[in-house]
């Protein structure tokens, strides 16, 4: 049934990440193209990811079939993490849903889950999705998937019929969206539609009302310059953002250019943002290419944030020290992604929320 008013125009809203979750959502890796030569490797490092998660709230895994169940829930159970943790109780958090998917990244295809302020209720925004501008083709089956989440769960589903992915936007919770030019203005996606017309979409379909755009992604970012990689609300007045402390590295300059450009931004209600900056790792070179290791790409669960970390003693502890001091209330929990980055993305890449 195709709704005839906007989400914003009807009273939903995307809450931010950091407010209450019902469940965390996920794609079980499969692609053995999005890991080639490493997808054995991963699942023990995307398994301690679930089950720290699962400790204390839902999460919902898409999986192809009965065969691949079998093969997550082995994976799980065989991962070192799991050998260590109270199984039985933990699975009563995980749910699988038979929803094929080509790849992995639910942040980028899953649904975009609105809640509305007046009655609470939920609704899925299904945006678009074309494999961050049509560089991994096939993508049907991910660009399906918000749709069968909404008939699954019997929630309204909204169609703006543009390409938007997760990763590329950010979240205050009290109006204020934080995106990229790189991404977002990239003629890879929308050609058709002008940086304005974009702001609309982003306005009417997140329940949004204020946008804030920095330039480029990290290097070794191929989705174009995801904002997950950089920059992220911890708050809703304050962001941490990664910062490149080696003037010789390629992502120096770009990083300094977003940080002078956070410094000068304003939000919602006029005041300025709190900034907290966060390391880079040392660069994560494997087979001659460099990855987009990044710490900002982490998760936040109801009572944990799940970080990457990459065999970086230095930075690992710095970066999780920060974070730490950052969010009080949660536990901060690093977790190795040396070869999950391989993927060209981690945590927050692999994940949606589901807000409460």
């Amino acid at each position: 049934m195709k709704i005839n008013q906007t989400p914003k125009e009807l009273g939903f809203h995307f809450p931010a990440e950091f407010e209450k979750q019902d469940a965390m959502w996920l794609s079980w890796p499969h692609k053995e193209a999005s890991w080639p030569g490493k997808l054995h490797l991963i699942y023990d490092s995307y398994s301690e990811f679930i089950l720290q998660v699962a400790a204390h709230q839902k999460v919902n895994i898409n999986v192809a079939d009965e065969s691949m169940k079998q093969f997550a829930v082995s994976a799980i159970r065989n991962s070192i993490f799991g050998q260590k943790s109270n199984l039985d109780l933990l699975f009563k958090n995980i749910n699988f849903y038979f929803h094929p998917t080509n790849d992995a990244w639910c942040r980028d295809h899953g649904p975009a889950f609105l809640v509305n302020r007046q009655t609470n209720k939920k609704a899925i925004v299904d945006w678009g999705y074309n494999a961050w501008g049509d560089k991994y083709p096939p993508y049907d089956l991910d660009d399906n998937i918000p749709t069968l989440i909404g008939e699954k769960r019997n929630l309204p589903v909204f169609y703006p019929e543009i390409v938007m992915e997760g990763g590329s936007v950010e979240f205050n919770g009290k109006g204020t969206i934080l995106t990229t030019t790189a991404c977002l203005l990239n003629k890879n996606r929308n050609p058709h539609l002008s940086q304005k017309e974009i702001e609309k979409y982003l306005c009417d379909y997140y329940g949004a009302k204020h946008i804030l755009w920095l330039g480029d992604g990290i290097v070794g970012d191929d989705t174009d310059g995801h904002i997950d990689d950089i920059t992220r609300f911890v708050n809703e007045d304050t962001v941490v953002t990664v910062v490149e402390e080696n003037k010789s590295d390629d992502n120096y300059g770009l990083l300094q250019e977003n940080l002078h450009a956070l410094k000068n931004m304003r939000l919602q209600d006029g005041k300025q943002l709190n900034i907290i900056e966060l390391p880079m790792p040392n660069a994560v070179i494997y087979e001659d290419q460099r990855l987009p290791a990044s710490y900002a790409n982490f998760y936040m669960s109801n009572e944990s944030v799940i970080v990457p970390t990459f065999r970086d003693d230095k930075n690992d502890a710095k970066a999780l020290d920060i974070l730490q001091s950052t969010f009080k209330s949660r536990k901060v929990i690093g977790i190795d992604s040396v070869d999950l980055i391989w993927g060209l993305g981690s945590f927050h890449c692999l994940s949606q929320q589901e807000p409460s």
